[in-house]
């Protein structure tokens, strides 16, 4: 029997080999960005024809190599940045397996032009299909020059799988987008056909790296960008993390701006995706893609980058704790710098004596002044006005807000019934049992009624279980539900917190709980309803139970209850409710991201009525 096996010829295996390395143009340039970037480059140019298919050149003003090492660079497993397998935990540098100019000079036709500072002349080495055509001494500038024509003028058959110019171009310039904004303090030109599509100076000697990322960015995506973003910046002895994320209101229904650096390379993590994700939660829906632009520095003992050829996936031996920090400093940054929305509502004189501590005088409606938020009454300083009405601790048994009832108001707040020094209420209306709509200074706004409960009812499950003693009214007669395996699984852990949010649930025997009480923003509701909610809801949020519990069970809470049927309220009930909402932290939103509220201008309706 003959012999079966062979053994491939070393063009072959090579260009079987680049088809791992180098996919389509966009590969091509990665490698040779990331090379220069190695070579402690501070100008880079990188010049494209028919979107990489025709030529593709790179050159900078690196290090340069001499003859024997331009020679050398091109063999397979060729390399400067490694010398043995535990070189792999201390890696800093973007390349380290010495394929990608082995895998490119397998399947294109490439010319090196290339000069070390210490040497008077340079190396000329032109490869095409893997053989050495030409090599020779030339005068070159410092650095290192590749052109590479023709890609895959060898394999027809992958070069039929290439896309558009324009498809392939816009892989091109993500490629590049990445390897720009690890490195602001490198200088960058981009030509394609001739025309220039970037220039971007390296940052200043003595700019920080936030300001030149900041300078970054604005030079890749626009001067609009100087605005939407919000630093990041969190240091602790295992990660740091620093960089900006997009203001919420700026976030997109299409993915693209989102950027991962470990080491200043980047890279693709679901994971990491989720912490930032979850600190959004609440400022942006699920249907929509803030930006980011984050680093992460850590030792590299603590990282695997050897995973895929394109080295844009990472394992981190610790990953629990990076998601942690990455998560909370994501909502520190949020948090920080305050940035919802704002409205115009008229500062009532009633609350402006509530929260100051005087009394009410009577006064005349104050004059224009700039965009007023509830919150800015310092509600989150002094333990007067609203967060007494926010206070569930010494509230007693009834406390029928949720439901829309009137709340008890305290001896030394004035009701919202005196506005703008003339008696009666400031006008509010109830359309289909749903919306809540009240006047602005220059329009007004509409509240969906249930998002705002479910807000007002998150807010005040998240402190019912900082504080571990939520209200709670006792049910006449406790009722026995019975759960499913999957169902007690669930709850059985959670059975504190549970109780933490007023539900007094006790274990009857076997799967079966009974409703001793109810929270007393939900006394009305059917206990077994309420229960069946909690947890359906609880079972959506199961992943998140486990990284961040108090929160992922308050918005379930808040789900629960908020899930009524639509009613008429009064218009105190009506006022008592956006009182509520806007002594909320966050009043724009639901903890899912969904706006409770929606203004229009009087411009908007002058423009529907077409008026001049």
């Amino acid at each position: 029997m003959s012999d079966l096996i062979r053994l491939l010829p070393d063009h072959v295996a090579n260009q079987i080999a680049a088809g791992e390395v180098v996919q389509r143009p966009a590969s091509v340039v990665k490698e040779l960005l990331e090379n220069s970037v190695d070579a402690k480059a501070t100008h880079i140019t990188l010049v494209l024809k028919e979107a990489g298919r025709a030529l593709i050149q790179v050159s900078d003003d690196g290090a340069g190599m001499g003859m024997n090492d331009a020679r050398l660079c091109f063999e397979r497993h060729a390399t400067s940045k490694i010398r043995a397998a535990d070189d792999l935990l201390a890696l800093r540098t973007m390349g380290f397996r010495g394929e990608a100019l082995a895998s490119i000079a397998a399947i294109a036709q490439v010319e090196l032009r290339t000069r070390s500072h210490a040497d008077d002349l340079g190396t000329r080495i032109v490869m095409e299909g893997s053989q050495v055509r030409a090599q020779e001494i030339v005068a070159a500038p410092a650095g290192t020059a590749i052109t590479v024509r023709n890609l895959f003028y060898n394999v027809p058959a992958r070069r039929q799988f290439l896309k558009s110019d324009a498809v392939e171009l816009k892989h091109v310039l993500e490629e590049f987008q990445r390897v720009a904004l690890a490195h602001p303090g490198t200088a960058f030109q981009v030509l394609h056909n001739e025309e220039e599509l970037f220039r971007m100076p390296g940052a200043a000697d003595d700019a920080s790296e936030a300001a030149a990322l900041r300078q970054r960015v604005v030079h890749l995506y626009g001067r609009r960008y100087d605005e939407r973003l919000v630093p990041v910046e969190e240091a602790t002895d295992f990660v740091r993390v620093q960089g900006y994320i997009g203001k919420p209101e700026f976030a997109k229904r299409s993915r693209g701006e989102q950027y991962f650096f470990v080491n200043r390379r980047f890279i693709r993590s679901s994971y990491l995706e989720h912490a930032v994700r979850t600190a959004f939660d609440e400022l942006v829906g699920r249907d929509s893609y803030p930006s980011w632009f984050l680093f992460l520095e850590l030792d590299p003992s603590q990282i695997d980058i050897n995973i895929h050829p394109t080295k844009t996936e990472i394992k981190f031996r610790d990953d629990r704790t990076v998601y942690a920090i990455v998560h909370a400093a994501v909502r520190r940054a949020l948090g920080r710098f305050n940035i919802s929305p704002s409205l115009d509502f008229e500062p009532e004189p009633a609350m402006i004596a509530a929260f100051s501590g005087a009394s009410v005088q009577p006064m005349p409606a104050p004059a224009p002044i700039q965009p007023w938020r509830p919150q800015d009454l310092g509600v989150r300083h002094a333990v007067t006005g609203w967060q007494q009405l926010f206070d569930l601790r010494d509230r007693g048994p009834a406390m029928p807000e949720l439901s829309g009832a009137p709340v008890p108001t305290p001896d030394h707040v004035v009701p919202m019934r005196e506005l703008d020094g003339e008696p009666g209420p400031r006008p509010v209306f109830q359309l289909h049992g749903s919306y809540i709509i009240a006047q602005l200074r220059h329009g007004f706004v509409v509240i969906d009624r249930s998002r705002a409960l479910e807000r007002i009812g998150y807010e005040r499950a998240l402190k019912q279980l900082e504080l571990g003693n939520g209200p709670s009214q006792a049910e006449l007669f406790p009722r026995n539900v019975e759960l499913s395996a999957a169902d007690w699984a669930l709850v059985e852990d959670l059975l504190p917190e549970l109780r933490a949010l007023g539900l007094d649930l006790q274990v009857f025997g076997g799967r079966t709980l009974t409703v001793c009480g109810m929270p007393v923003g939900s006394a009305q509701d059917d206990p077994e309803r309420v229960l069946e909610q909690l947890i359906e809801q609880l079972h959506t949020e199961r992943g998140a139970l486990k990284l961040e519990r108090h929160a992922a069970l308050a918005r379930s809470m808040a789900r629960s209850i908020s899930m009524r049927p639509d009613e008429t309220l009064s218009p105190p009930q009506m006022h008592d409710l956006i009182d509520r909402l806007f002594a909320c932290e966050m009043p724009y939103y639901t903890p899912s991201g969904k706006p409770t509220l929606i203004t229009y201008g009087l411009d908007e309706l002058a423009q529907r009525f077409e008026r001049g």
